[in-house]
This record gives structure tokens, sequence and C-alpha cells, in this order.
């Protein structure tokens, strides 16, 4: 077997391996829709308020299924870092198909294969916002910690009605061990 193929099949049987053994953080199974720029801006209006209210200044991104940005807000004297890391939570939530705290979770129980996966940010304050059993997108919220991110952009999803939880964690099932 060649080289290149065989770092092929390798990187392929870590991928699988990857996707069987953390189902905890499984996409949603929801097809892609569109969002309006006017539920763009009623998520992000709800985000930011909730940041307001609580006295954070945050910045919400709201973003299409693809990760493009649709609306952007944020509140007066919000770090100058949170206006691109909202928008790269949203854009994770947005294209993985899961709130980005799920990465971070896998992350933070041992899973450092999550920094190497390209546009992963795996920091809570992303969630995907789906209508009529579509992600049309999601938002995502940066500026305080992310707890408090994570509280100000589900403020923002739930002005959608009752969002559904992505698929429940299956048993992780041991992988197979390489063939020589």
């Amino acid at each position: 077997m060649k080289t290149s193929l065989r770092v092929t099949v390798v990187f392929a049987i870590l991928l699988l391996t990857f996707a069987s053994r953390h189902a905890h953080a499984q996409a949603m199974p929801n097809p892609y829709g569109q969002i309006s720029l006017e539920v763009a801006r009623k998520v992000a209006d709800a985000a930011i308020a909730e940041g307001k209210k609580s006295g954070w200044n945050v910045a919400a991104a709201v973003v299409d299924s693809a990760g493009d940005l649709v609306f952007f807000e944020r509140l007066d004297n919000t770090q100058s870092a949170s206006m691109i890391i909202a928008q790269e939570k949203a854009r994770t939530a947005a294209r993985f198909k899961r709130p980005s705290k799920s990465l971070e979770d896998a992350l933070a129980g041992g899973r450092q294969a999550i920094l190497g996966i390209p546009g992963a940010t795996p920091v809570e304050g992303g969630i995907p916002l789906v209508i009529d059993g579509k992600i049309v997108g999601a938002i995502g919220v940066s500026g305080a910690t992310s707890a408090q991110d994570g509280q100000c952009a589900q403020a923002g999803a739930d002005t959608l009605g009752k969002q559904p939880a992505p698929p429940a964690a299956k048993p992780a099932t041991p992988a197979p061990p390489p063939k020589k």
C-alpha cells in the first residue's frame, strides 16, 4: 500500500472512530432552510436585551444555514474580539448542526482532535436556529463568560419557540483495533 493511500485510510478510520465514539456531539438531523432578515433581527435583539438586562456587554451575530452573516448587533463597550468570536460561534452552530457547547464539552472530555477541525469554535454561545423543523441559521453571542453568552444566545433562540435538542447520546462503542 502506498504511503499516501495508507495516510488516507488511517485518516478515514480516525474520522469514523471520532464520529462513533462521540455521539453526544451528534448533529441535529434537521435539514437546512432559510432565515429572513426580520427573523435574524428579532433573534439578535432578544439576545442583546438579555445581555443588557444582566449588565453584560455582548455582541450577537446571526448567520444563515451556510454560516454567512445575516445580522449583527453589539452593545457599547463590548470588547473588540467579541465581534469576531460571536460570528465564529454562530458559524460553528450552523455548519455543524449543533450548539457550539457540544464541541466544548467534547474538548473538555479529552477530544483534543476538536482543535484540528477547520471552522470549529468549541466555546459555548452558538446555537442553531430551527423553524418548521429546518435549521435556518444560528446565533452566536460573545462578550461575557461562556455560560452568560450561552444564556443570551438561548434567549435569542427562544424567540422562535421550543428548539429541538440535539439527538440523545448513544453509548460509545469501542473502535476496532487497526489492521496491520
